[in-house]
């Protein structure tokens, strides 16, 4: 525990709290029918459940501390409890997870609350009953101190109580049949711990309210990536932006046959085409909701589903603009060449999100995430932006797009720098760092001797592909020491780098949404 160290004052905090730029994120409602409007009333509140959740997932002191911070009133008091919420715990999500209050471990446990602090990997690799489920937590037998498996539904049932009810409560005023059979599945599930049919029925959710809600992302688990963090989106549809990027999800068993990759690994077969929903959010909460906004996402993660049907992308398109102008475009005139910074484009930036999603949907899947451990996350994020890369250069060669090269690779290389001030500690972060140092040793992208980033145009398409073959490879093959070895060479901030990121830090790295629509929904 940490109880001599030096903590962050009041300016400080507000400091590194500063680091998020406030950004109003609102929906248009108004064209919802009114048993909708009062059903989305009571899914932002089912949503905001799961913030209680997620603290308990993170640290097991994390809701006592909580509790403790709101007491005090202080200006640093209040500074800490701002931060903590902001981080939902005590570890700042941007310094590598370092404590910035006292009494609590000097960093986040890789583990977080999944695990007994006091089990080490080997423990519960010989454990007989090993349990590698995305839906339970590691406990200790209280008689024989052995590792026991307790399911979600009995370790959080006070919060999946509650949020079960109100999406059962929001499935009676909602007339749109699809949301009203993924409430009532996901209701039920939240209690027996059987996600597979509500997935399902998440897949098929058409309706102007668009919600996922529940345990699906394993970055909180750095032990092993195996549990699922609980987190919750509740956003308004956007049905013209939808309509327009269906064409991408019919191609991609096209991109599939032809990936960078060995033929013995691709899947013949990837299943339906993928849905793509684009929204404009009103909440995040818990896992969903912590340090740096998630834009975009990839879901479910249950590989059962992956081969059935593939995976469905949802994009945040409020969250994704309010990013682009607080801290991209502020990024890209200290790090591109001018001559690249011209071509800086937020429908690429938005469009290389859309490939990065579906991309986690293509490549290998068997046992990948058993396979590379706690290694999965970094270089999965790695995977999907540069086959993201290859998918759309692939359309660019095929007349399926028009050809925009530079202004999408110019888009990407400043989102590098975005992406690497999130630390490499945290999976995103660290799959830059592999991507930047793997174009700059290839001579795809180079440093100027005014300290500015340039792409090298007639090599980054094939350096990208030879980096995608290499990353798809690892994981069909499972190769935990090839990907560790990657990772430990190129998944790092090296010093040029560090001299530019350094140069960024009156820049905001990220927002801090204010939840305009969500108020309006408590406040009626």
């Amino acid at each position: 525990m940490t109880t001599t160290a030096a903590f962050p004052a009041e300016p400080d905090l507000k400091q590194m709290s500063g680091r998020f730029h406030p950004a109003e994120i609102k929906a248009d409602v108004s064209k919802l029918s009114e048993g909708d409007r009062k059903a989305l009333a009571k899914l932002v509140s089912a949503a905001q459940i799961l913030d209680e959740l997620y603290l308990k997932q993170l640290w097991s002191g994390n809701a006592a501390l909580y509790e403790s911070l709101k007491k005090d009133h202080s200006p640093l008091g209040k500074a800490r409890l701002d931060y903590f919420w902001l981080n939902k715990g005590p570890w700042s999500d941007l310094d590598e997870h370092k404590a910035f209050l006292p009494g609590v471990p000097e960093r986040k446990p890789l583990g977080a609350n999944f695990y007994p602090e006091d089990m080490t990997r080997q423990e519960f690799e010989k454990w007989t009953g090993k349990e590698i489920g995305f839906f339970t937590v590691i406990r200790r037998d209280p008689k024989t101190r052995q590792l026991t498996a307790v399911p979600y539904s009995r370790a959080y049932a006070t919060e999946l109580l509650k949020a079960a009810q109100l999406l059962k409560e929001a499935a009676a005023l909602t007339t749109n049949a699809s949301l009203k059979k993924f409430l009532t599945l996901r209701a039920a599930a939240f209690l027996n711990d059987d996600y597979y049919a509500s997935d399902v029925a998440w897949m098929d959710l058409d309706s102007p309210i668009d919600i996922t809600i529940g345990p699906y992302e394993t970055y909180t688990d750095e032990l092993f990536g195996y549990k699922a963090a609980f987190e919750a989106y509740v956003s308004i549809r956007d049905e013209a932006e939808t309509q327009k990027l269906k064409f991408f999800a019919g191609r991609l068993q096209e991109i599939e046959n032809n990936l960078p990759l060995d033929p013995k690994y691709r899947n013949t077969k990837i299943g339906a085409a993928s849905p793509i929903t684009v929204v404009n959010q009103i909440v995040a909460t818990g896992d969903g909701a912590h340090g740096v906004m998630t834009a975009a996402y990839n879901l479910p993660n249950d590989e059962r589903i992956v081969k059935e049907r593939g995976t469905k992308q949802v994009m945040m398109k409020n969250v994704q603009e309010a990013k682009f102008a607080h801290a991209l475009i502020p990024i890209s005139r200290r790090v591109l060449s001018a001559k690249d910074q011209e071509d800086l484009s937020f429908e690429w930036f938005f469009t290389h999100i859309l490939a990065h999603e579906l991309s986690h949907g293509i490549g290998p899947h068997d046992n990948v995430r058993q396979s590379l451990k706690e290694l999965y996350s970094a270089l999965e994020e790695a995977k999907a932006d540069v086959t993201g890369l290859f998918l759309l250069q692939y359309m660019f060669d095929h007349n399926q797009l028009p050809r925009e090269e530079h202004k999408l690779y110019s888009t990407y290389l400043a989102s590098m720098f975005r992406s690497l001030r999130f630390g490499t500690v945290e999976a995103h972060g660290r799959g830059t760092a592999l991507q930047l140092n793997y174009l700059m040793e290839h001579d795809a992208v180079r440093l100027g001797a005014d300290g500015r980033f340039s792409i090298v145009w007639d090599k980054i398409a094939a350096v990208v592909s030879d980096l995608s073959h290499e990353i798809l490879t690892l994981e069909a093959e499972g190769n935990y020491a090839g990907a560790k070895a990657m990772l430990d060479k190129l998944g790092v901030v090296r010093p040029e780098v560090k001299k530019v990121l350094d140069g960024l830090t009156d820049v905001p790295v990220d927002i801090l949404p204010v939840n305009v629509t969500a108020t309006t929904l408590e406040r009626h």
